[in-house]
């Protein structure tokens, strides 16, 4: 099996620009990360354009779904960020693709000490390969459905609720 993997963006992808003092954009991550994880099976990486996700607008979700729809493989993981993941799940778990996709994201940037981004990339890596086709978020070594998650701000984690 060939995973895809889908870089957007977010906290994940972002790099301290000691410069201007803040978090940017610049080269995605996800090469060294996928070097530094010692990754032995297939992927096939796509890099969107990288966006924090409060930027995401419509136009940016429809471009996802597109890569999804395009994309040959049956397992595919997404890194984006954390702020409007849910309401990317929605678009993808709306269009029934009959895949399994599978988005991540960080809370700290990966080249920050104390990152959860590595941890967070691997678990999806390895839940994509075992769920069932549909759309889910794992973050923090839990699986969420599309439709049942939200993001609780106040405590930094994403949550399970009763319906969608």
């Amino acid at each position: 099996m060939t995973l895809r993997l889908i870089a957007t963006g977010g906290t994940f992808d972002k790099h301290y620009d000691e410069i201007r003092g803040e978090l940017t954009f610049a080269d995605c991550h996800l090469p060294e990360v996928i070097r530094r994880t010692r990754m032995t099976m297939p992927v096939n990486l796509e890099t969107l354009p990288l966006l924090d996700s409060l930027d995401m607008q419509d136009a940016d979700r429809q471009r996802i779904l597109a890569s999804c729809r395009a994309a040959a493989e049956p397992a595919i993981v997404i890194i984006h960020g954390t702020d409007t993941m849910r309401e990317t799940a929605q678009v993808l778990g709306a269009a029934a693709l009959n895949k399994t996709i599978v988005l991540t994201g960080a809370m700290v940037p990966y080249e920050i000490a104390g990152s959860d981004a590595l941890f967070n990339f691997g678990f999806a890596a390895g839940v994509a390969q075992t769920l069932p086709a549909g759309v889910y978020v794992a973050m923090n070594g839990q699986v969420f459905a599309w439709d049942r998650v939200r993001k609780n701000r106040a405590a930094g984690v994403f949550e399970t609720v009763s319906g969608s």
